[in-house]
Parts: structure tokens; sequence; C-alpha cells
């Protein structure tokens, strides 16, 4: 028996299946430097404020309800960036490397070059080889590492920035 996947524009309806995913990500891994949970409110503006600005957010689904997320938005808020967005992927803990990040990649790349965008990065913990394999696998490139930027779970975490041009 296969599980069927359905990849599509998110609605703001799917806010609090997409925080469920979020917030897991948050309590158990350094995929996302908070250290806690967030309300729906939350995941709502973000979605208001990615609808204001014409980025997109897209939503795989199952049968159990959204299965995984994909967005880009600004690198900086400064025109000089303007043609530059900064991705992220979340895929609910258990589906994880069955091919839906990639899917969810490929739908931003081309809505990225869509919107007339030139670099899309990745800021990626520096422990998560997983992730960092998985963007060289899509054309990224390690631009940037950067020792002890950020702190969580009692311990100093390094980034490492994947660029890819479009």
């Amino acid at each position: 028996m296969s599980i069927e996947f359905h990849f599509r524009d998110a609605r703001l309806e799917d806010m609090a299946g997409l925080l469920k995913i979020y917030n897991q990500v948050i309590e158990t891994s350094t995929a996302i430097y908070m250290d806690d949970p967030l309300p729906l409110e939350n995941r709502i503006a973000w979605f208001q404020q990615r609808a204001r600005e014409g980025y997109p957010i897209f939503v795989v689904e199952d049968a159990e309800g959204i299965a995984g997320f994909g967005s880009f938005g600004d690198f900086r808020p400064f025109p000089g960036y303007r043609y530059t967005v900064e991705h992220s992927i979340h895929i609910r803990e258990g589906l994880r490397g069955h091919g839906l990040g990639q899917k969810l990649m490929h739908l931003l790349i081309e809505r990225a070059k869509t919107l007339g965008k030139h670099t899309m990065l990745g800021v990626i913990d520096g422990d998560n080889a997983g992730s960092i394999q998985f963007h060289a696998r899509l054309g990224f490139e390690q631009s940037a590492f950067m020792p002890q930027v950020g702190f969580k779970f009692g311990r100093w975490l390094n980034i490492v920035i994947m660029q890819r041009f479009l």
C-alpha cells in the first residue's frame, strides 16, 4: 500500500497543521534556533505576511493532514538584497527522507525563478549533515560557515549557508 501525497499552495486553514510540524522541530532539533513553541497566531501572521509580499508557502498533505511545508522570503529587508531569498522546508516526523522535501524544493525554485529571483539560500545548522547533503544534491554550494552564532540546548551552534543561483 502506497501513501498518496498532494502538493499545493497553503491556505490559512493549513496553519494549525503546519504549526504542529514547526513546533515539533523547535522542540526536538536545532533546525530552528528557537527555544519555545509558537502559538497559532504567529503562523497566521507569517502566512499573511508571505501573502502580502507575494511569496509562496507550499504544503504537502496526506490522509493524516499536513505532511510538510516549504516557503521562502527575503534574505534581508534591504533593497540591495531584493533578488536573494532564504527558504525553509520542514517535513513531519516519520516522513523525512522520502522525497517530499525534494519536491517542495523544486516548487520553491520554480516559483523563485518566476518571481525574478537570482539567488536562493539555505541557512542550516552546521551539525545537520543530512540537510547539507540534501542541498548539495539539489545544486546548492556552501558559501559560508559561521561558528558559534546560535545557542540552543545548552551549547553553541554553527551555521552553514548553502547557496544556489537560479
